[in-house]
């Protein structure tokens, strides 16, 4: 469905063609009950759809790594570990490329490019699992195709930025960011059925339980789902002419301090998320090999995954500051828990601690999220104090758009540095442990300065704070 400005002459104005929307007013509460809640709700569920996939594909090594030494491939467990890190790193990368692409080419088309990309990455791995022999290097650049998959997050969160009026963004992001997290556990819990379907190629060898396996059926089921994506996207996703803004317009967002301010957060919310995601099945497998088990390890990212929009429906009614302090607090509490398992040999201690920090991560994905066009918003009309104009909301719609971009990468990031922190703690000692207290004394550090820069309400005159907008 395209929705155009009526025509006034003979002649289709510009907004005609095909798949772009040129008259867009979601915060005219008119047209949002005739017209934009229909489209935007739309554009939302396929967005989640390639976003869902996107994900998938990008976390496919957590599904594969457990299985490559029976398959025979001799890798050591730091090699292992550097195949999940790769994806995380070169996704986050991704991520700011990706942003500015929807500006550029508008968000259809580039879900629908963005989807297509995920061919490579699954033709890659699905050739090295069916290539016995297959050497660590090309393992390693197609987990580095992989990472194709994480820069979808920002595409897809910066394209539906501009869908949603301001009283439901939170929520509306927060479902979109749900569905496309929720690819995750979708991978870990599909996984492990897939690769024991003897439906084409050799197998691979047996598991532990004796069961012949096929992993190369996990690449190719989500190659065919990436091309499905691709398809709907195209047929039935718009492309809004507002959000096209050319590139020297959104570098102003680089400019302003909370634009890294919220990155900083975002490592400690997002990036906890999908380095935990990545590296679970492996820490389950070094501190307690006994219950390694990729459905078990695959219900964290889905805990993280469903309550990420409860943080952003939290957020639309109280504010995002105050949820984010709150999800630091109780991970914090979360990383000493699962200390307390590893030291006890309480696995049961251990996997409830560990869900905790899956629990408030999603809680304050959703959180920051909410916060971030609030904090744009709040900014426009600081100096006057005032409401902002329809042209300052639009201007903090771009800047907010462009924003996320940068603060996904750079929060993306911080999920390589967890898996890095756990390889480097293991190779030392042999215990994630010691990586588990810099994770604590890091979530105290974000708790600091979510409360200095949001909710602070003393030293105001010397240090600005944010708390008066409730962002």
């Amino acid at each position: 469905m395209t929705v155009t400005k009526p025509e006034t002459t003979a002649e289709a104005p510009p907004a005609a063609r095909k798949g772009w929307i040129d008259d867009w007013r979601p915060d005219d509460e008119a047209f949002w009950r005739t017209t934009g809640s229909a489209v935007a709700r739309r554009n939302l569920l396929w967005s989640v759809v390639a976003e869902h996939l996107g994900f998938s594909v990008w976390v496919m090594f957590s599904i594969v790594t457990p299985y490559l030494a029976v398959a025979g491939f001799d890798f050591t467990t730091s090699q292992l570990f550097w195949l999940t890190a790769v994806p995380n790193l070169v996704g986050s990368l991704l991520r700011i490329p990706y942003t500015a692409a929807v500006a550029v080419f508008g968000g259809r088309n580039w879900t629908v490019i963005s989807a297509s990309l995920l061919v490579i990455p699954t033709v890659l791995l699905a050739y090295c699992l069916m290539t016995p022999g297959t050497p660590f290097w090309l393992f390693i650049v197609a987990g580095v195709t992989a990472g194709f998959g994480g820069g979808n997050f920002a595409s897809s969160m910066a394209n539906i930025s501009y869908f949603y009026p301001e009283r439901h963004r939170g929520s509306a992001l927060g479902v979109n960011a749900a569905g496309g997290n929720i690819g995750v556990p979708a991978v870990q819990f599909i996984g492990p059925f897939v690769i024991a379907l003897g439906v084409v190629g050799a197998s691979q060898g047996t598991d532990e339980a004796g069961e012949r396996i096929w992993l190369h059926n996990v690449p190719l089921l989500w190659l065919v789902l990436a091309l499905f994506a691709a398809f709907m996207a195209w047929r039935y996703m718009d492309n809004l002419a507002v959000s096209r803004t050319p590139i020297k317009q959104q570098l102003p967002a680089l400019t302003r301090k909370h634009t890294w301010v919220m990155s900083v957060l975002y490592i400690g919310t997002f990036g906890s998320f999908i380095g935990y995601s990545f590296a679970f099945p492996l820490v389950i497998q070094i501190e307690f090999p006994e219950f390694a088990s990729l459905w078990m390890a695959a219900l964290g990212p889905l805990v993280g995954s469903l309550s990420r929009p409860v943080g952003g429906w939290l957020s639309d009614k109280w504010a995002g500051a105050p949820i984010t302090s709150l999800s630091f607090i109780l991970m914090g509490c979360g990383v000493l828990g699962a200390v307390w398992g590893i030291d006890t040999g309480s696995f049961a201690l251990f996997f409830t601690s560990f869900m905790v920090l899956f629990l408030m991560s999603g809680v304050a994905n959703g959180s920051t999220y909410r916060s971030i066009p609030a904090i744009f918003k709040a900014e426009a009309t600081a100096a006057v104090g005032r409401e902002a104009t329809e042209e300052e909301v639009v201007q903090a719609k771009k800047l907010t758009a462009a924003a996320l971009g940068w603060i996904s990468a750079i929060g993306a990031f911080g999920g390589f540095l967890i898996n890095q922190a756990f390889r480097i703690a293991n190779e030392q000692t042999g215990s994630v442990v010691p990586a588990m207290y810099g994770f604590l004394a890091a979530y105290i550090l974000f708790l600091a300065m979510n409360w200095w820069f949001y909710q602070r309400r003393v030293f105001v005159e010397r240090a600005p704070s944010l708390a008066y907008a409730k962002v």
